[in-house]
């Protein structure tokens, strides 16, 4: 049932609602990334809601007094002056209070909602394993709203098809944290009916993202519940890759070296027997029908779509990745160290970006947002929260190793500044970090007849060629 193109799911706000929803107007899987939609939601909620777009998704929300105190909190008429900073939410931890799961499960529903409004194709909410304590709350918001496909990677997501189950029986359901150090387990828990009525809810198709045929047979042999399919994903991909297989080996720029064991054999994949879709360096013309040559259901296509008219990117960056695609002289780099995830992390090499050392260094390091934080078990028996992209002395003293802070950086915010909604910190505007994939020739030959910016209509048409 699902088309044989998928969108990918990237970024904060990159893959954003307008897009989804351009996508799957057009009989594609267009796909929302569930990274920081509190955020998302709260800042442009601050900037005035042009539009009123998202106040006429959270007059559809399910739970209006739920509603109403997030406009009151969040919502300024007219936005918030330029140099004003945010009023940002609180980190969510492994016990979120009444206000976090409001908000969270709030506008996981507004992205999806938006991105399902006016047609009838299907939508699909893209999350990652490494941000764990979210999850249940944003899958039960994209829920409420019809979610179609829920899609997860950075990770092993053996317990999200039970989890889906629960939530689509109205039943409560928790989720089991990856706690360094833990003795016990530590839960996350969510009960729909905390909320009001529970109402009955369509269990979405569940797709892993793996970039290993072992994995993907574990995951449909050992998943907590039903795993529909995989998007299967190279290491030329945008974003966060897999680690290459064995010890890490760098090249002489810092690039981590892929070997054998890493390329992808989609004749492996065909073999678990479930539909699947390849990913990384399929957004050119022919490559879609060379997947499905392969045996696969299609293709997931990130980097072309990221720069095209309707993603969330800043327009000024969209201008300065394209200008750059179109003199030829645009680098991305293959970071080993930068995210704090541990995972390799594609960085555009833009200057004035993050990725410019003098940027980094100005910055300094500052964790407030909390994202991508790694929860530990405390020498007390309970649980913190430490980011390695945070002040070196702050993450030592919780225990980090000071080893895993050389080159981090806070890609919450950076990647927040990207999307448009930058946080103004002492009158500084934070910096902005830019991820593409490798495959830049799939933006190339999106520039049709030389023109300056394209539409997610002419990336499909494309790939349907």
């Amino acid at each position: 049932m699902l088309p044989p193109i998928i969108q990918g799911g990237m970024g904060i706000g990159v893959s954003g609602w307008r897009l989804a929803r351009a996508v799957s107007q057009l009989g594609q899987l267009g796909v929302v990334s569930g990274t920081a939609l509190d955020l998302l939601l709260t800042r442009q909620l601050q900037l005035g809601d042009t539009g009123g777009h998202l106040r006429r998704a959270l007059d559809a929300f399910p739970y209006p007094e739920v509603a109403r105190r997030i406009l009151g909190r969040y919502f300024i008429p007219g936005g918030k002056e330029d140099d004003a900073p945010f009023k940002t939410p609180p980190m969510i931890s492994h016990q979120p209070s009444r206000s976090t799961r409001e908000l969270v499960i709030a506008s996981s529903f507004v992205a999806v909602h938006l991105a399902k409004e006016g047609h009838a194709g299907w939508v699909g909410l893209n999350l990652l394993e490494k941000i764990q304590t979210p999850t249940l709350l944003a899958l039960y918001g994209a829920m409420l709203a019809g979610v179609n496909v829920v899609l997860m990677g950075a990770g092993i997501p053996r317990q999200i098809p039970k989890i889906l189950d629960d939530l689509a029986a109205g039943n409560p359901a928790e989720m089991r944290l990856d706690v360094t150090g833990a003795k016990e387990p530590v839960l996350i828990h969510l009960d729909p009916a905390e909320f009001g009525p529970v109402p009955e809810l369509a269990r979405p198709i569940f797709l892993a993202i793996v970039s290993s045929p072992v994995l993907a047979e574990n995951l449909r042999r050992k998943s907590s519940g039903r795993v529909d399919g995989f998007v299967v994903e190279a290491a030329i991909a945008g974003g966060h890759n897999a680690p290459p297989r064995g010890p890490m080996q760098l090249t002489a720029e810092g690039e981590p070296i892929y070997g054998e064991r890493d390329r992808i054999d989609p004749a492996k994949f065909a073999e678990i027997g479930l539909p699947f879709w390849l990913a990384g360096g399929y957004g050119r013309i022919g490559k879609l029908r060379e997947a499905q040559a392969l045996g696969a259901k299609g293709i997931q296509v990130g980097t072309a779509f990221a720069f095209c008219e309707e993603s969330g990117f800043d327009p000024s960056i969209k201008a300065e990745i394209l200008a750059g695609v179109k003199r030829d002289d645009l680098k991305v780099h293959t970071d080993a160290f930068a995210s704090p995830t541990g995972f390799p992390f594609k960085v555009a090499q833009v200057t004035g970006s993050i990725a410019d050392p003098s940027v980094y260094q100005e910055r300094g390091r500052v964790c407030d947002l909390g994202v991508l934080r790694e929860i530990y078990q405390k020498p007390d028996g309970g649980v913190g929260y430490r980011c390695s992209a945070e002040p070196e002395d702050a993450y030592i003293a919780k225990g980090g190793d000071p080893s895993q802070t050389a080159g981090r950086i806070c890609l919450c915010n950076s990647l927040a500044s990207s999307a448009g909604i930058p946080q103004i910190r002492h009158g500084n505007v934070e910096p902005q970090l830019i991820t593409i994939g490798d495959d830049l020739n799939a933006v190339r030959e999106s520039l049709l007849k030389g023109r300056d910016s394209y539409t997610a209509a002419d990336v499909i048409e494309r790939l349907l060629a």
